[in-house]
C-alpha cells in the first residue's frame, strides 16, 4: 500500500497555526472527519487517548498520531507542517514539525501497522524531510510525497 492511496489532497495542511498538542490533532482531524464522515470530537478525543498511552511524536521532528474508529470504512491519513514546530511530547524532546495523522477501522490492525511503517521508513531520509518542510503549498507536498512513494 502506497502513502498516496490513501491521502488526499484536501487533508494536507501547509501551515499548522496551534502551539500545542490538542491544537494540532484538532486542526489535523478537521478535514479527516469531513473525508471519512466521522464526528470530529469522536475523532480528536480517540487520537488523544491514543496519546495518553505515549506520544506519537517519535524524533526528528516527526508527530504520527493515530487512532482506530469503530464508525469509518476504511483508512484516511491526513498531513500536516507547523512552521514553528510544537512540543508533542517527542521521544527525542524536540520539536514537532512535519505530522502524518493515521486513522483506521477497529478491525484493520494489519493495515494501519503497514501504513504506519512505510510512513515511518520514508520518513528517514533526511533530504525528504528537507523538501516536506520547504514546501509552500500542497500540490507540491503532494508530488514530493509522490516521488518518495514510488521509490519504496
Amino acid at each position: 500500500m502506497k502513502i498516496l492511496d490513501v491521502l488526499k489532497k484536501e487533508s494536507i495542511l501547509v501551515d499548522l497555526k496551534s502551539n500545542d498538542k490538542m491544537g494540532i490533532i484538532e486542526e489535523l482531524a478537521t478535514p479527516l472527519a469531513r473525508i471519512a464522515d466521522v464526528n470530529h470530537k469522536e475523532l480528536v478525543r480517540v487520537l488523544m487517548d491514543r496519546e495518553q498511552l505515549g506520544s506519537t511524536g517519535i524524533g526528528d521532528g516527526i508527530g504520527i498520531p493515530h487512532g482506530k474508529l469503530k464508525n469509518i470504512e476504511s483508512l484516511a491519513l491526513g498531513f500536516g507542517l507547523s512552521r514553528k514546530g510544537v512540543d508533542f511530547e517527542s521521544m527525542d524532546g524536540r520539536p514537532v514539525y512535519i505530522f502524518f495523522l493515521l486513522i483506521t477501522p477497529e478491525n484493520s490492525t494489519g493495515l494501519h501497522l503497514k501504513l504506519l511503517a512505510r510512513i515511518s521508513r520514508i520518513l528517514k531520509n533526511d533530504g525528504f524531510r528537507k523538501k516536506l518542510l520547504n514546501a509552500t503549498n500542497s500540490d507540491e507536498i503532494f508530488n514530493i510525497i509522490q516521488e518518495e512513494d514510488e521509490e519504496f
